[in-house]
């Protein structure tokens, strides 16, 4: 009787442990979520507290668009080879044709014989021209020409500009009293976030983080659990980068804090985590607000 009970006892904690969720506890689940100005999609500089810090999983804010600021350069599918399949097709028998013609020896189109032959001639003098400036880009990395002009030829798609060439934001300067909001902040969101309180978390986050709050907990809800952060503690801080842009300031601030994270089930039963023991988790946080506002929080990135 006692075996069949370890056994149960054994898969019942086999499958909370790989219950989706459940693992990854905290507000935010984990997560790399929201939004950092034009810098969504740039990773904040690295500091002592987090080196690295993993790329935005889910944002509001979308990708930058690719720019093509070289003159002369023309649009993607142009030129000979952005060719329609018909012509592709049309000048690759002409070539086979052609090359047929040197093996049987009768030159690629059989010699200059008439107004034929004069044709067949420029053809081969067309083709030579054009297998030669194929050779010369796939061999030495040279592009096709320029321009639209006569002739149709135009370069090759440029490339787009990398996301480390935005143009930088006014930098600007954060004092004690900015630091120690960013601590508050950080309590705040996790007795919020336990406490399943998305009125105060409305008034300590974005509406685009206040979003995704509320899906993860209504998730915990579905699954008849809580995840309860409490005992939170600062251990060390670090700031990334602070900047303006657009009326607005940001702060990202790299944070290494221990608390302890435990979910209970509906009957109060510890389920994940331990009330005995405290974790450490490390994230970069990022604040903003209006010129004379308070900070609100705009991001959640995970170290790595």
């Amino acid at each position: 009787m006692r075996r069949p009970s370890v056994l149960f006892a054994l898969l019942l904690a086999v499958l909370i442990a790989l219950a989706p969720g459940l693992a990854l506890a905290r507000a935010g689940n984990s997560l790399s979520m929201g939004s950092r100005g034009s810098y969504t999609y740039s990773a904040p500089p690295s500091t002592g507290t987090a080196p690295y810090a993993a790329p935005m999983q889910r944002s509001t804010t979308l990708p930058p668009a690719p720019r093509y600021g070289t003159p002369g350069y023309a649009q993607p599918g142009y030129g000979y080879a952005g060719r329609s399949p018909f012509m592709s097709g049309l000048m690759g028998g002409l070539i086979g044709a052609g090359i047929g013609g040197l093996l049987f020896g009768h030159g690629m189109f059989g010699g200059i014989t008439g107004f034929g032959g004069m044709i067949g001639f420029l053809l081969q003098i067309f083709l030579l021209v054009m297998l030669g400036r194929w050779l010369f880009r796939t061999f030495f990395g040279a592009t096709a020409f320029a321009g639209g002009g006569a002739a149709g030829m135009a370069a090759a798609p440029p490339r787009p500009m990398p996301l480390s060439a935005l143009p930088p934001a006014h930098p600007i300067q954060i004092g004690p009293g900015d630091y120690q909001t960013f601590e508050q902040l950080l309590t705040a969101v996790q007795a919020a976030w336990s406490n399943h309180d998305l009125n105060t978390l409305r008034a300590i986050a974005t509406p685009e983080m206040v979003s995704y709050f509320a899906e993860q907990l209504g998730e915990q809800t579905s699954r008849g659990v809580r995840n309860l952060v409490t005992d939170v503690h600062l251990e060390h801080g670090d700031l990334a980068e602070a900047w303006a842009e657009d009326g607005r300031e940001y702060a990202t601030v790299a944070m290494r804090f221990s608390m302890t994270d435990v979910t209970r089930d509906g009957s109060g039963a510890v389920v994940d985590g331990s009330l005995a023991e405290r974790v450490t988790a490390t994230e970069i946080w990022t604040f903003l607000r209006v010129p004379g506002g308070r900070w609100v929080l705009s991001a959640i990135q995970q170290a790595r």
